[in-house]
C-alpha cells in the first residue's frame, strides 16, 4: 500500500468513527468516558432541612393573626438554615424557591439567590421563611453565564409550632388506643430523636413504648386552629421520678439531646408525678427539682422555653395516696406562678370513663385519651394568647 493510499484510508475510518458517533448521539445512547460521567452526574444536595421537619417559628401574635389585620396578619416566620454540597465546577449561584402545597397555607417565595459558591463542597445560607406549609423547597444551581446547571428538592417542610413532651406513662405510650392524626394533609409530625427523621404523629410514638398517647388527640384540636404545621418530639418514660431527670442522669442526658436534636420549640410539656406520689417526695423537694431540672436545660439548649406543667398524680389500682398526691399538686401551684413555667391541664379530674382496662394498668382509656389531648390544647392555647411580641423599633 502506498503513502497515498494509506491516507485515504485513515480518511474512510475517521469518517466512519465520526458516522457512528453522530448516530449514536442522535439516538441518545451515547456512552461518555468516566471522568466525563463523573462531571455531568455531579450536582446539587440538600441535607437540611428534611422532609417533613417542622420548624419553629417567631413573630406569631394570635391576638393579631385575622386576616383582616391591617397589615397583615402576624403568623410570624422562621429563619431556616439550608445545608448541602455542591460537586460540579465553579463559580456558581445558588438560588432558591418555596411552592405552597394544595390546600395549605404560607406564602409562597419566588426565585432568589441563596448564596455564591467559589470551591466546590459543602454550603450552608438561610432564608427567612413565612409561617405555613407543607411548602416545596428548591435551590438550583447557575453557572457563571446563567445557565441552570443542577438542582434539589426537599418536599413538605413547615414553619409552624413544636413542642418537647417529658414525663412519665401518661405523656409516654401506655394509653389504651393507639391514635391517629386527622389531618388529610398528615401536618402534624413527630422527631424521632434517634434516626433523626420526621413522620406523621400517629401512635406508636418510638422510644416511649408501645402504646397509645394523648399527643394526637392535642394536635388534632390544635393543627386546625393554627393552620400550620405541628412538630412533636416526646422523651417521656413511664415509671419514672422526678428524681431521674436529674442533671447527671440518664434521662437527663436523653432529654437534653432531643431537645439539642431538634433547635428551637415552642414549651416544653410536662406530665409526670406519680412515681413521686409512690416515693412520698415532699413540696419543696419537687419543686427544687423541678427547678434545677429547668435551669440546666436551659443551660444546655441556649435558650429558655417555657415549661408547662400538668398535674398527674391520680393512678387508680396502682395506689390511693391522697396526702402524698395533694403535696405534688401543691407544688405544681407553686411552679405555675415562678417565671419560666407555666399552667397546664389538671387531668387528675379525669376519672372512670376515662381510665382505661386491666391491660393499661388503667391509663386513660379512648375517651380519656382525646379529653386529656382537648386539655393540653386549651392549655398551650390560652399560653400562646398570654404572650406578648416585644415591640420592634
Amino acid at each position: 500500500m502506498n503513502n497515498q493510499q494509506m491516507v485515504d484510508l485513515s480518511k474512510r475510518v475517521t469518517n466512519r468513527r465520526l458516522f457512528c458517533q453522530s448516530s449514536i448521539l442522535a439516538s441518545g445512547l451515547l456512552v461518555l468516558p468516566a471522568s466525563a460521567q463523573a462531571e455531568s452526574l455531579a450536582g446539587l444536595t440538600i441535607s437540611s432541612p428534611l422532609s417533613k421537619q417542622v420548624l419553629q417559628r417567631e413573630g406569631y401574635e394570635p391576638a393579631h393573626a385575622y386576616d383582616h389585620e391591617p397589615g397583615g396578619p402576624k403568623l410570624g416566620h422562621a429563619k431556616v438554615t439550608i445545608k448541602g454540597a455542591w460537586k460540579g465546577a465553579v463559580p456558581v449561584r445558588l438560588q432558591v424557591r418555596t411552592t405552597v402545597h394544595e390546600g395549605c397555607s404560607g406564602k409562597p417565595i419566588d426565585w432568589k439567590l441563596l448564596g455564591e459558591l467559589s470551591v466546590a463542597g459543602d454550603y450552608q445560607f438561610s432564608i427567612q421563611i413565612p409561617a405555613g406549609g407543607w411548602y416545596r423547597l428548591e435551590v438550583r444551581a447557575l453557572n457563571d453565564t446563567g445557565s441552570v446547571i443542577s438542582s434539589a428538592v426537599v418536599d413538605q417542610v413547615g414553619v409552624g409550632e413544636v413542642f418537647l413532651i417529658s414525663g412519665q406513662s401518661y405523656a409516654a405510650g401506655a394509653n389504651d388506643e393507639l391514635l391517629k392524626i386527622d389531618d388529610p394533609r398528615e401536618r402534624t409530625v413527630l422527631f424521632d430523636w434517634v434516626t433523626k427523621s420526621w413522620k406523621t404523629a400517629n401512635d406508636p410514638f418510638p422510644h416511649v413504648d408501645s402504646g397509645g398517647t394523648i399527643w394526637p388527640a392535642f394536635a388534632n384540636t390544635l393543627q386546625p386552629i393554627l393552620q400550620v404545621p405541628i412538630g412533636l418530639i416526646n422523651v417521656a418514660v413511664g415509671g419514672t421520678a422526678s428524681r431521674q431527670w436529674m442533671p447527671g442522669q440518664d434521662l437527663f442526658r436523653r432529654f437534653s439531646e432531643a431537645g439539642q436534636a431538634v433547635g428551637r420549640f415552642r414549651y416544653v410539656l410536662w406530665q409526670q408525678g406519680e412515681s413521686d406520689v409512690i416515693e412520698n417526695i415532699s413540696t419543696a423537694t419537687y419543686v427544687e427539682r423541678l427547678m434545677t431540672i429547668h435551669k440546666a436545660l436551659a443551660k444546655q439548649w441556649g435558650f429558655s422555653p417555657r415549661w408547662l406543667l400538668a398535674k398527674s398524680t391520680l393512678h387508680p389500682t396502682v395506689y390511693k395516696k391522697p396526702v402524698e398526691e395533694a403535696r405534688i399538686r401543691a407544688a405544681i401551684d407553686q411552679l405555675w406562678s415562678v417565671p419560666g413555667f407555666g399552667r397546664g391541664p389538671d387531668t387528675d379530674i379525669l376519672n372512670g370513663e376515662n381510665r382505661g382496662g386491666i391491660k393499661s394498668r388503667r391509663h386513660f382509656s379512648p375517651i380519656g385519651q382525646r379529653r386529656a389531648g382537648l386539655m393540653w390544647f386549651a392549655s398551650v392555647w390560652a399560653a400562646l394568647n398570654e404572650e406578648r411580641v416585644p415591640s420592634e423599633t
